[in-house]
């Protein structure tokens, strides 16, 4: 007997072989630092996700009460992520591209806030375990970090990266 869900976290492309669509997936890849094209796909399904249930909640606004309520609960959840901005509406989540889910990545927010050199260093500085969020060790690159937690990431107090001289810590520090 399975435990456990056995559908995918993501949806693979229809078609294999676009060249135009791998030429710009390998793109993101290496701006990112990806491990693989998976990770893509993940934060491209978790975009679908989030464009599904705006249009859904954006038919039912003509109805009931109810969805006015539901709307402003989806919208304060994309908006406390840092996916939306603070005066975004349900229209604007349509407009989103796959960008905004990666730049709320660990990865990139320690790439961007300059713990590393290279996407790829951060993922490493991640998986070794040498940041925390809130004082809290997290080992996934692909952690979603919220709008209020992002001040809060920094090196571990025990990490040897917290040295300012040592080799591996970024230059433009």
């Amino acid at each position: 007997m399975a435990l456990g869900s056995n559908t995918k976290a993501y949806e693979t492309p229809n078609h294999p072989y676009q060249g135009e669509r791998i030429a710009e997936e390998s793109g993101l890849v290496g701006k990112y630092g990806l491990k693989n094209k998976e990770e893509l796909w993940r934060s491209q399904s978790k975009l679908r996700n989030y464009r599904r249930e705006a249009r859904k909640l954006l038919g039912r606004a003509q109805g009931d009460a109810g969805s006015a309520e539901e709307s402003a609960e989806f919208l304060a959840r994309l908006k406390r992520i840092g996916v939306l901005g603070s005066e975004d509406s349900l229209d604007d989540v349509l407009s989103l591209d796959v960008t905004d889910v990666l730049e709320r990545r660990l990865q990139t927010v320690v790439y961007r806030k300059g713990y590393a050199n290279t996407p790829q260093q951060a993922r490493q500085f991640i998986s070794h375990g040498h940041i925390t969020v809130d004082g809290q060790r997290v080992g996934i690159a692909s952690y979603t970090v919220e709008e209020a937690e992002e001040d809060s990431v920094g090196f571990d107090s025990t990490s040897p990266l917290t040295d300012e001289l040592h080799p591996e810590r970024a230059e433009d520090q």
